[in-house]
């Protein structure tokens, strides 16, 4: 699988020694790197499908400060889709109204009918990239029938009702943010972690430094503004278990790669 990274912070905030150690775990995860350092109508997205470790231009790019309110960052370990620079996160878009969104996951949807139509629509291979196009259409949606931008609250339900059904028998770790606001989802116990300092929470699939490191909430939605906690939606429920099937189906997909 993949790891994953991203912060919010209230004021701007220097990452490199996180991102550092972050990166450093690509030995295990050698598919590919990516980087967003967002803000509120852009993404900045950087990536290459290389092992973050062996990568020149990233290693020249943490020898420069990177600040930043709100940033992701992945390392990928490809189950489904080649490696190859397209099926690199992080994923971003506009929506209807100009908003950006930017999207990384970890994990694996076996079943979920709803992605199927944008297998045909999508750059790359990966399911991440149509659980973005899906969520992206779900909110263009949403604004087209009420003719006029969403509030915070309208997208963190549509986001949370996703979730909630996408998390059922599918892993769904992500990280997701809008511009102003980051969301995060885990529905596999001890895969995503979050360090809460002043006015900046970080999360990261594995802890990143000796400091007072928690489990994200488990089986739910939750949002957070400049550091702060702003929204917790439904408690599904849906807790992802590996099992044999699951795993030689994709031993079989990743020995096609």
């Amino acid at each position: 699988m993949c790891e994953i990274f991203g912060f919010s912070a209230s004021d701007d905030f220097y990452s490199n020694d996180y991102l550092k150690t972050f990166y450093s775990h690509s030995d295990k995860h050698p598919h590919g790197w990516g980087l967003a350092c967002v803000s509120k109508n852009s993404a900045i997205i950087e990536k290459e499908s290389l092992q973050a470790s062996k990568s020149h231009y990233l290693r020249g790019r943490l020898s420069q400060p990177i600040i930043e309110k709100i940033a992701l960052a992945h390392i990928r370990y490809a189950t489904i889709g080649n490696v190859e620079y397209r099926n690199c996160h992080p994923y971003t878009g506009k929506d209807n109204f100009g908003r950006t969104w930017t999207l990384i996951h970890n994990g694996t949807i076996f079943d979920y009918s709803p992605l199927d139509s944008y297998l045909k629509k999508q750059d790359g291979d990966t399911d991440s990239e149509r659980i973005f196009l899906y969520i992206l259409d779900k909110i263009n949606l949403a604004q087209r029938e009420k003719k006029a931008k969403l509030s915070f609250e309208e997208r963190f339900e549509i986001i949370d009702s996703i979730v909630k059904n996408m998390a059922k028998g599918n892993k769904l770790n992500l990280l997701l943010t809008d511009g102003n606001y980051l969301y995060a989802h885990t529905n596999c116990k001890n895969t995503l972690h979050y360090l809460e300092k002043s006015g900046i929470t970080i999360f990261s699939t594995q802890p990143l430094s000796d400091e007072d490191w928690h489990n994200v909430p488990f089986g739910q939605l939750i949002a957070y503004k400049k550091g702060t906690l702003a929204a917790q939606g439904t408690n599904h429920g849906h807790e992802y278990i590996e099992n044999e099937e699951q795993l030689k189906l994709l031993y079989q997909i990743f020995s096609n790669l």
